[in-house]
Order: structure tokens, then sequence, then C-alpha cells
């Protein structure tokens, strides 16, 4: 089975080729030289962008994995969540390819993908669900931090998530805050490794609530005023990895210990983490030292499958017509909102 996958949920045009369960290519186009002068993504600027890249992209990702358009058997897309406009690019690509060529066509909820890109690893990049197990997974982002309980393959049920801003955007706020490039999250996961994570105490959003929800809108502004009452601090070079080191150190607290702690309610011996925000180096090393003492295994999403990607957007589809799931009617619009059951 050869399945076609596009992406276009946010700022990176992504098509991918899938075979069983090998990534033949996985080709991204991302947009943040386009959006940084903006200190963000501009949802019109986006669609524009995905409107002038996806075509190359598709053709790239077919030239690198040796088959032309008529060998794939499925086309799969991103449906939602994201930006309306640039999910429209995508989805309405994929229906058009499926009604020309004849194909089965596979509507994705890109967080629901997200929950399966641990599984792909490997020199080849290669999905092995012989070795899945119960999970309770950490999706964390730019737009979204969720915890998800994973009882088996196509089987989950949302446990918790964020009820302002995400982890990801808190990130990239307070970076903007310090005066730091966009996008601020691996600028500031650089700086923090030269600062000392208990330099300035911030606070702990929802770290001792009873839910598996996440806030992260009270850091942020902590962080502001902080920053208001001591303007010299961003003079000082010092400081600013400080400062760093203590934003992130509170952030990864609040995603590390909420894992941990679900995990352990729920009585599975697995956790899994993806999504943008698990590039972050310091994030992953707290999970596998977390993971380690309470005996867990541990499953993150390769750096290259974290971002935004079409690779898992047709590892999920694939499964989906693997497992006979009922595929979406060819006219079926776009879920920006689509929440994660």
């Amino acid at each position: 089975m050869t399945i076609l996958a596009l992406e276009t949920s946010c700022d990176e045009t992504s098509v991918a080729v899938v075979r069983d369960g090998k990534i033949l290519s996985n080709v991204v186009a991302s947009q943040i030289e386009l959006h940084a002068e903006y200190g963000g993504v501009v949802p019109e600027l986006a669609a524009r962008e995905h409107l002038k890249n996806l075509l190359p992209v598709a053709q790239s990702a077919l030239r690198e994995a040796e088959i032309s358009i008529a060998q794939v058997d499925a086309i799969a897309a991103t449906q939602g969540p994201g930006l309306p406009n640039a999910l429209l690019v995508g989805l309405k690509a994929a229906q058009a390819a499926a009604f020309a060529l004849n194909k089965p066509f596979i509507g994705v909820n890109h967080h629901e993908a997200h929950l399966y890109s641990p599984w792909i690893s490997g020199e080849t990049l290669t999905a092995d669900f012989s070795k899945f197990q119960p999970n309770v997974s950490l999706i964390v982002s730019g737009g979204h931090t969720l915890l998800v309980l994973v009882k088996s393959e196509l089987n989950h049920r949302v446990l918790g998530g964020t009820i302002d801003d995400a982890a990801g955007e808190c990130f990239d706020k307070t970076g903007k805050l310090m005066g730091l490039p966009y996008p601020a999250g691996p600028v500031i996961d650089k700086l923090a490794e030269q600062g000392n994570p208990t330099a300035f105490a911030f606070p702990r959003p929802l770290l001792h609530d009873a839910n598996d929800d996440f806030s992260f809108s009270g850091l942020k502004t902590s962080v502001r005023y902080f920053i208001r009452d001591h303007p010299a601090l961003l003079e000082d070079r010092k400081q600013v990895c400080d400062l760093c080191a203590s934003v992130q150190a509170a952030i990864i607290e609040v995603l590390v210990k909420k894992t941990i702690r679900a995990a352990k309610r729920e009585n599975v011996r697995c956790v899994t983490a993806s999504g943008g925000v698990t590039c972050n180096r310091a994030l992953r090393l707290e999970l596998e030292k977390a993971c380690a003492k309470n005996g867990f295994t541990l499953r993150l999403a390769e750096k290259s499958l974290c971002t935004d990607n079409a690779a898992m957007i047709g590892i999920l589809a694939e499964r989906k017509l693997l497992a006979h799931v009922p595929l979406p009617l060819l006219d079926e619009e776009i879920k920006p909102g689509w929440a994660l059951a």
C-alpha cells in the first residue's frame, strides 16, 4: 500500500510518501523566515505560501520516493485542526487528486497523527507497531498541549488539554518579551543551557491541581512583570541565560510531572511525547529521567517528526485503511477546530 500524504495545517508545507509503514520521502518547506518579521504566523501569508509551495514539494516527494502519482493507492491530508485557509490548500488538493485518480481519500486529525509519530523510528524511519503498548501521550506544540490515554491502536481518550496558552506559545511569547527572535522556543532552549534554572522563581500553573489540564498564561504574565520591574537584566547576557533557564524549568516541570502523574493513575507503563516542543533538549532529558525513575518505557518522536510533517499523516492514514475505518466523503470540508476525542 502506497499513500501520498499532505500537511498544511499551519506554516509548513509538507508532502510524504508512505509504503507499508516505511517513509519513502518526507519533504517539508518551512515558512519561518517569512513570518519571523511579524513575530508569529500570519494566516493569510501562510495560505498563500502553501499555494506556491505545494506542487513543487509534492513533485519533490514523489521523485525522492522514486514513484509516479499513478502508483499511489490512496491520498491523505490533514483535515484539522489548524488555520482554516492553510488547511484548505492541502485538503482540497488531496481531494482533487483522489477524485482525478479514483483513489481513496483519508482525512486525518493532526493531533491524532502526533499520537503515533513516536512509533516511527530507525535509520529508514519505519513505523513499528509490533511493540505498541498502552501509553499516556504528551502532545506539546505552539498551539496545543494535550495529555491523551492511548489504550490501543486507534483507541484513545483525551485526559486534559490547554485552557489558555499552550507550552510552545508560552516559550515564544516570553521570548518575545525578552527581545528574542521568532520562533523563540529553540533560542530559549539554547540560551538555557548556559543559565541557572533556579536563578529566578516563576509559577508552575496547575501543577498541584488534580486535573490533567495545562495553563501557561499566568507564567507568561509573571515573566512580563518581572522584566518590567528588572529592565536592566536584559542587558546582561548571563542574566538573560538565567531567565531563559528559569522560565524553561517552570514549563518543563509542569509538563513532566503532570505526564508522569497521569501515567501512574491510568496504570500504564509507557509514556510517549511528540509535537514541536518535544524538540526541546531539556524536556527530552527530564522525561527520560522521570520515566527511568518510575520504571516507564519512554518513546520520543524523532526530532524530524516532532514539528508539522506529512509522514505522520500518511502513517496514521495507512493504519486507518488497514483497520477498515470508514472513509470520509470526498467533498468533506476542513475542520479547523477538530478537537481530539
